[in-house]
């Protein structure tokens, strides 16, 4: 290389602002792909956490008619009052419903909060709280115009 070649070459504000563009728009881009990917997740163990919910609510009200009654006139059979028998049918229904709604509540608990897009965010903010229009920082933190008096319209 020659010795009066310059390798870095000035670059032109319009190039910087284009850069700095394109830069924002790829870092939000990304933010949102982020968010997208941690939510997939998440929707997909409230899913199934809901139908779980879904499936206790059904047999707790609806209690499997038919079921119940086979299963009452069956310990009926086998010597039970007929009332102790649908009692305790009726109580194997509600401890089976009860055990369902604790697995789906479980697994809606393991839900968590997008914490790397929340993470980003606020880095995010942190970089561009110290900035001013144009692209140049303030060493106190003030605006430019802070000291001006305005006419309000």
């Amino acid at each position: 290389m020659s010795a009066g070649v310059d390798q870095h070459t000035e670059r032109t504000l319009g190039q910087l602002v284009a850069t700095a563009t394109a830069d924002l728009h790829a870092l939000v881009h990304d933010e949102i792909a982020l968010a997208k990917a941690e939510m997939r997740r998440d929707v997909k163990k409230a899913g199934i956490g809901g139908g779980s919910f879904i499936v206790a609510g059904a047999l707790a009200l609806f209690g499997i008619p038919v079921l119940s009654f086979a299963a009452a006139y069956g310990l009926h059979a086998l010597g039970l009052a007929l009332g102790w028998s649908f009692l305790i049918v009726f109580g194997a229904h509600f401890v089976l419903a009860a055990a369902i709604g604790a697995f789906g509540y479980a697994r809606v608990k393991r839900i968590n909060k997008p914490e790397k897009t929340i993470a980003s965010a606020r880095q995010t903010m942190e970089v561009f709280s110290g900035v001013r229009p144009g692209g140049r920082t303030t060493q106190s933190g003030r605006k430019p115009t802070d000291g001006v008096a305005r006419s309000t319209s």
